[in-house]
């Protein structure tokens, strides 16, 4: 389970006790914590990665550390993960570069290139869900502010958007815009003749 927006010792003190593991990342939400990480880690063992595709090349260096000395006691923690990703991006004849460095707080012993595997694709599931939320919905530029239709939208944005994925769409803003013009598609989506 890879929390992102809280991570609470209590959530983690669950999963531990319900025999699961856990995988946090560490923004502002735990600034001692991540203070105490940022200032003790040292890396034990690291991976790289390389992808290219969409205009960008991206160059991501995961490195663990189980030595915890200096970290606050934190329920199962075992392995202190630093992602750091280095992102060309290719427009025209530009060449635009960004580094970031995240850090994660996990229960798991396994190897730093499992983990790597498990952090990068927590990223496809933001990507695939929490952007287009975002993004090709418009869900943050929502005025919507009133109970409960707010969590109607919600219903309908998650229903589209399972719709357009089971019909095969890969394109979520491309099936927005083919169902918005065309009663022969939302007709298949909703298998009526």
């Amino acid at each position: 389970m890879l929390l992102t927006r809280l991570i609470l010792k209590k959530t983690c003190q669950l999963i531990v006790e319900s025999e699961n593991d856990y995988i946090g990342a560490l923004k502002g939400n735990q600034p001692g914590l991540l203070k105490e990480v940022k200032a003790n880690f040292t890396p034990e063992s690291t991976t790289q990665q390389l992808n290219k595709g969409h205009g960008r090349i991206e160059k991501r260096t995961v490195s663990i550390c189980r030595t915890l000395e200096g970290i606050r006691a934190w329920p199962g923690l075992r392995t202190i993960i630093r992602v750091e990703s280095e992102r060309q991006i290719i427009k025209g004849e530009l060449l635009i570069g960004s580094k970031q460095v995240h850090y994660y707080i996990s229960s798991l012993t396994e190897s730093v290139r499992q983990i790597a595997q498990r952090v990068r694709g927590y990223w496809g599931v933001e990507n695939r869900v929490h952007y287009v939320r975002d993004v090709t919905q418009g869900e943050d530029a929502s005025r919507i502010r009133t109970t409960p239709l707010v969590q109607i939208w919600a219903l309908a944005r998650n229903f589209a958007l399972n719709s357009y994925r089971a019909y095969g769409f890969k394109n979520i803003a491309q099936a927005s815009r083919k169902c918005a013009f065309g009663l022969d598609i939302l007709k298949t989506l909703f298998r009526m003749k």
